[in-house]
């Protein structure tokens, strides 16, 4: 007989996706358990290719950062050597290559592929690429290229950098001695240098300030420099020298010097010493003037105020002395000195010991103006000149009365050795008259008789 009811389901009823649970516990042969492992290995499936994926972008993100060239600038002095270093982490069998900034190839691997004999191989493997290049010059600074030949090609810059160095500077503008007071403008050159130079100016131990001009090099990759000092002078710049000095990276701790001497025209200053302070009456006194110029003095010169020179002075050069002094000698001397430049003049108030204080005058009058040309219209210069000149007219008088004394003795020589005769008619036929009436008449008649009477006078 057939049960009432229908017999239980054997076999899992298919539900929609939707409502289908992920895990069912109704299978009463123990599949449900199977069903759960296959659903978790299908979620699995589902999930590991994404996570592949994630792992092997990041694995070749590094694998990237390792296959990249690694380089380094670099700066070199002209006529140096270079060594260019190119390195990678990792590396597929793939070549490495230097070329330079004209992108010609200087080695592929260990190949050299640019006939240079400068370009050498230091170090070669498979992460590694390293050459030098020696005699650097200018025409070899640039961006080197370090290149590895990957899919696709990776390269990496390196900047090399060529310092040249200034060639030694060179003063100008000095063309021989300077007047006191002029201003002369030097020149301080120099060429060849790459970066530019640095150029100062000193006057012994001080910095004196000029000004930088850029001219035109002979190479348009190296600085041609010069810098400009003017320089007013005074006596205290007779033989100072000045120095010009360039600064620059490729003379690291070395410093280029220029050196001008430069020599000063100027008037003399005076100096009076006395060989005894307070001389005393009677004695030996001596002033001596020293002058200092340049050129050195040539002329010296004494005056007296309110008067002149006493008999007892003698002037010698720059040399005032006295025989013997006397109270009348007390007073105010002046010296003074000439050279092409110009004059100076400096007082000295004379003292004889027990004269009176009114001898001397309480403010010596000031000494004459120092000027770099001598002024017609100076009252020294015409004071001078008057002496000259009263000295010449002296000495022209002096030789005019020697000449006259001189033909005075030679006229009263010439009359003493010439003798001189004449005839007298005195008395004239006195013995042959018998008296004197008729010798007189004789004589008048022109009685000659033979013997005639002479004089003689010396």
């Amino acid at each position: 007989s057939l049960p009432d009811h229908p017999p239980a389901r054997t076999s899992i009823e298919r539900l929609p996706a939707t409502e289908r649970p992920l895990f069912s516990t109704k299978d009463r042969d123990g599949t449900g358990a199977t069903a759960m492992l296959v659903r978790i290995l299908a979620l699995a499936c589902r999930l590991l290719p994404l996570a592949l994926a994630n792992f092997q972008l990041d694995s070749g993100l590094e694998d990237v950062d390792d296959l990249f060239p690694v380089t380094e600038n670099e700066v070199v002095q002209e006529g140096g050597t270079v060594t260019l270093r190119c390195t990678v982490q990792e590396n597929d069998n793939s070549s490495l290559q230097w070329s330079n900034p004209a992108q010609q190839t200087l080695f592929f691997d260990d190949k050299k592929a640019l006939r240079d004999n400068r370009i050498a191989l230091v170090f070669y493997s498979r992460h590694e690429l390293t050459i030098s290049i020696s005699n650097m010059t200018l025409r070899d600074e640039g961006n080197y290229t370090c290149s590895i030949f990957t899919m696709p090609v990776r390269t990496a810059m390196a900047k090399v950098d060529v310092l040249a160095a200034p060639k030694k500077p060179e003063i100008s503008g000095y063309i021989g001695p300077i007047a006191d007071g002029r201003t002369i403008t030097l020149m301080c050159n120099t060429s060849g240098s790459k970066p530019l130079p640095t150029i100062r100016w000193f006057k012994g131990g001080e910095e004196m300030e000029g000004q930088t001009y850029e001219s035109d090099p002979t190479d348009q990759r190296a600085y041609a420099l010069s810098n400009v000092v003017n320089l007013t002078v005074s006596p205290a710049d007779n033989g100072a020298v000045i120095k010009c000095t360039v600064n620059h990276r490729a003379l690291r701790q070395n410093v280029y010097t220029a050196r001008q001497r430069i020599e000063v025209h100027y008037s003399p200053t005076v100096d009076i010493r006395a060989s005894k302070e307070v001389p005393e009456e009677g004695e030996e006194f001596m002033l001596r003037c020293h002058g200092r110029g340049n050129p050195e003095p040539s002329y010296f010169n004494w005056l007296r105020y309110n008067g002149e020179l006493s008999e007892r002075a003698v002037v010698r050069h720059e040399n005032l002395s006295f025989t013997y002094l006397n109270k009348t000698d007390a007073g105010v001397y002046q010296c003074v000195a000439k050279n092409i430049i110009g004059t100076g003049a400096k007082n000295y108030s004379l003292r004889v010991h027990g004269d009176p204080l009114d001898l001397a005058p309480a403010t010596p009058p000031a000494p004459v103006n120092v000027s770099l040309t001598p002024s017609r219209h100076d009252p020294l210069s015409q004071l001078t000149q008057s002496s000259i000149d009263h000295a010449v007219i002296g000495g022209i008088v002096a030789v005019i009365v020697f000449i006259a004394l001189c033909l005075f003795i030679v006229l009263v020589r010439y009359l003493i050795r010439h003798k001189g005769t004449y005839l007298t008619h005195e008395a004239k036929g006195l013995d042959d008259a018998p008296d004197a009436d008729t010798a007189i008449i004789n004589a008048e008649v022109g009685h000659s008789s033979s013997d005639e009477k002479k004089e003689y006078f010396i």
